[in-house]
């Protein structure tokens, strides 16, 4: 955890100074796909991973489940790399902190999951704290916020679709993430050619230093992709949530930190209000899952008991 936390801080403070000398997210985003792809070969031989056997035994998969995952991938990590060309660190993983509203939400439509008022009501201080920092931020653009928010909800769609479909195949998350990464880039490579490679001055713009840059961003990039999926695989859903809500706050932090980004009093509380919210959307979450599986055991013990009584 500590290492995830640290690479995210690293990769978002690497993706910024990035896309201030080299503009281009969507050949950012290209790059941090294909360093997702072949680092991941080595990475699987080395640890012996096979491959899925139901992926190769029909395509269906590929259609209905690992396609719509990749779609959903490259588009978050797309509009995400234009957020933060846009907006500071800061202030893009404020927004970013409105998870939990667009998990409800589209757990609702997609699951027809229902939640408690608790949830609904827990999820104001959030709404309110990114009103409050948009308002009061200094570097707001319009293009950046609207991104930040489409790859938040891309981001949870690819959650919530996930939890519903990979149940279906027995793969490895690491297998997965190899798969993803390939598929992604596939999909992104001809509209790459279509709005942003004829744009770029390769002479002019692809200097030493962006190239450099390009490197460390995708390593990171891959690592933090790499730690995540692993964090998925071996916590609890509920679990991975609040350690990225400690994970959010250490970036904002450190962003702050590194950039020397101007603050308001306002931004901060607002930053702050969202934080908390998030915070306690996640402890209601826990409380009642907690609820629940006391509930579960309380109703298996009960026959047990009753079949015990003279």
């Amino acid at each position: 955890m500590l290492c995830w936390y640290s690479i995210s801080s690293l990769a978002n403070i690497i993706g910024k100074r990035l896309l201030t000398v080299f503009p281009h997210p969507f050949s950012v985003t290209v790059a941090q796909l294909f360093h997702g792809w072949v680092y991941s070969v080595p990475l699987l031989r080395l640890m012996a991973i096979p491959p899925s056997i139901q992926l190769h035994s029909t395509r269906i998969y590929y259609i209905m489940i690992l396609v719509p995952l990749a779609i959903g991938k490259l588009l978050s990590q797309l509009t995400s790399q234009i957020s933060l060309r846009l907006v500071t660190v800061s202030y893009a993983h404020t927004i970013k902190a409105l998870m939990p509203l667009f998990t409800v939400i589209l757990s609702k439509i997609i699951l027809a999951e229902e939640q408690s008022i608790t949830i609904y009501l827990s999820l104001i201080p959030i709404i309110l704290g990114v009103i409050i920092s948009s308002i009061s931020e200094f570097s707001f653009d319009t293009i950046g916020f609207i991104s930040a928010l489409l790859s938040t909800w891309f981001h949870a769609l690819q959650n919530v679709y996930s939890k519903k479909t990979l149940k279906q195949i027995d793969i490895h998350h690491l297998a997965l993430l190899s798969v993803l990464s390939k598929i992604s880039w596939c999909l992104l490579m001809p509209f790459w050619f279509l709005l942003d490679g004829p744009h770029i001055d390769f002479k002019r713009e692809l200097t030493s230093k962006v190239i450099c840059f390009l490197l460390i961003d995708g390593l990171c990039n891959f690592i933090y992709n790499v730690l995540a999926f692993t964090m998925i695989s071996y916590l609890s859903p509920l679990s991975y949530a609040i350690a990225g809500s400690t994970k959010r706050i250490v970036v904002i932090i450190i962003s702050i930190v590194v950039f020397h980004n101007p603050i308001t009093y306002m931004n901060l509380f607002g930053i702050s209000l969202a934080i908390s919210g998030l915070i306690l959307y996640n402890k209601v979450k826990y409380n009642e899952k907690k609820q629940q599986l006391l509930s579960s055991h309380t109703m298996t013990l009960q026959p047990i008991l009753l079949t015990r009584l003279p």
